[in-house]
């Protein structure tokens, strides 16, 4: 198939470039006349792959749909417009999004005026946008990170012009504020409080896809911290790649433990973020988080490998030793703190004793919570251009090893919690029994119990009657 010269496609090569320059900020939003009102009286449907940023930026899509007149369903049949919101982290990702295009097909036969666009990482890669192209001629629509104020313009030259528009930016990337919004909860709420990462962990394609690390201000920050309380909301999530680093790109006197604070001085009854690198994990921020009562006891903290060789391989920057260290730290300092972490497992070359070593780690941490994955080759990563003399059997036995163990001292964590009150923030009934009220406490524990007359966005005092490796059961008092 030949490419025309007018698409914009992925380049790798360029997106790894970082310069010292600021990057450029746009405070306004404008719809272009000819595009104003292209939705009305049509429906869009989205389907969301991956992270909480991932999340973030589908409501911002659906945010930008509402504006232009268009209504959102909650399936993809008889709508007009469909947008599939990926995530390029592991190539199990990769392939379902294509099960899902491939199921779209359906639709796009029964209306060939249906708008079928593919957005986010994926995007960004080059093989992805190039497969799409040549065996994919149902999406009509490619778009990445970078660009997605642009979908006014890009969905009327597909719905309009007839074009199939492929808009892909690889660049360090601007920080983009007033764009219109869609929140899918009404109670919780997600925060941007950064785009990017400069951190190239030698597995990762995060700081391909979603360029430069760039801070919101504090300023734009607070206010909508403000805004959302106002509205309701009983929490939020602070998100970034690498919320620690918050700030160091724009002001060396602002950083994220000074940020975590402001936020909690606002009131909103909870605040979390994610994710944390342990590389940028201050002192002040455990601090910050054991001072004030709305900052959740909870901390999301990536391993990836309890070797120091591995560790160095992956670019991570720390350690398995001062790893340990921050670890007691939030312990010992942070009361009733819940820790999580990610693990990856069969890293090319990983040997025996290296993983014997992620599962001492895991012994000696007992974490509470754990997203364990087999190493998976992300193309144009370095990690991806090394030899791996370990074979999938391999992986496979180490990760239902590491599994395993993690999931006992899960379950004895859980267990320590029967007879116990605890706060719920409540969700809504359960996804397996309607009859029954599911929510989250302070340290991010799935609670599933039982009640009456509860409404979601309730606290309720729930007594735990049997932990489980990923959940807890109980009654509301």
């Amino acid at each position: 198939m030949k490419i025309r010269p007018e698409w914009m496609l992925p380049d790798l090569e360029a997106a790894r470039k970082r310069t010292k320059l600021p990057s450029p900020r746009i405070d306004s939003f404008i719809i272009p006349e000819e595009a104003k009102w292209i939705g009305r009286n049509k429906k869009y449907y989205i389907s969301t792959y991956g992270c909480q940023a991932n999340e973030r930026d589908s409501e911002t899509l659906a945010g930008i749909l509402d504006a232009l007149g268009f209504e959102r369903s909650m399936e993809p049949d008889h709508v007009d417009v469909i947008l599939i919101n990926t995530c390029a982290i592991r190539q199990n990702a990769t392939d379902k999004v294509l099960g899902e295009i491939g199921n779209f097909k359906r639709f796009y036969y029964e209306n060939k005026n249906l708008v079928i666009g593919v957005c986010g990482c994926m995007s960004q890669e080059e093989g992805f946008v190039e497969n799409l192209l040549s065996k994919y001629p149902q999406v009509r629509l490619i778009f990445g990170t970078h660009n997605i104020q642009n979908l006014p313009e890009m969905l009327y030259s597909v719905i309009h012009e007839g074009k199939r528009v492929v808009e892909i930016y690889s660049k360090e990337g601007e920080v983009y504020e007033n764009l219109p919004v869609h929140r899918f909860g009404k109670f919780k709420a997600w925060v941007n409080i950064m785009y990017g990462c400069d951190k190239f962990c030698t597995y990762c394609i995060v700081p391909y896809t979603r360029g430069k690390q760039r801070s919101r201000t504090m300023e734009q920050i607070l206010d909508e911290v403000r805004e959302l309380k106002e509205q309701g909301y009983k929490e939020i999530t602070l998100l970034g790649q690498n919320v620690n680093a918050y700030g160091k790109d724009i002001d060396p006197n602002i950083n994220f433990a000074t940020l975590l604070e402001e936020c909690a001085k606002i009131g909103i009854p909870r605040i979390r973020f994610t994710t944390s690198h342990p590389w940028d994990f201050s002192d002040d921020m455990i601090d910050v988080i054991a001072k004030y009562d709305n900052v959740m006891p909870f901390v999301h903290l990536p391993l990836q490998s309890g070797d120091s060789e591995i560790l160095r391989m992956m670019g991570r920057r720390y350690t398995r030793e001062s790893y340990m260290e921050l670890f007691y730290k939030i312990k010992e300092r942070i009361p009733n703190v819940s820790v999580s972490t990610d693990i990856i497992v069969g890293f090319p070359n990983e040997t025996d004793d290296q993983f014997e070593n992620t599962i001492k780690v895991m012994e000696e941490c007992k974490f509470d919570n754990a997203f364990t994955f087999i190493f998976s080759a992300r193309p144009g990563t370095p990690a991806a251009r090394m030899k791996d003399s370990i074979d999938m059997e391999t992986k496979s036995k180490r990760l239902a090893r590491l599994n395993k163990v993690w999931n006992a001292y899960a379950l004895e964590k859980n267990k320590a919690y029967e007879g116990r009150i605890v706060e719920v923030l409540v969700d809504g009934t359960s996804k397996k029994d309607d009859h029954v009220y599911s929510g989250y406490t302070d340290t991010n524990k799935l609670v599933n119990f039982t009640g009456e007359n509860i409404e979601p966005g309730q606290f309720v005092k729930v007594r735990i009657k049997t932990g489980k490796t990923f959940s807890l059961d109980g009654e509301a008092i």
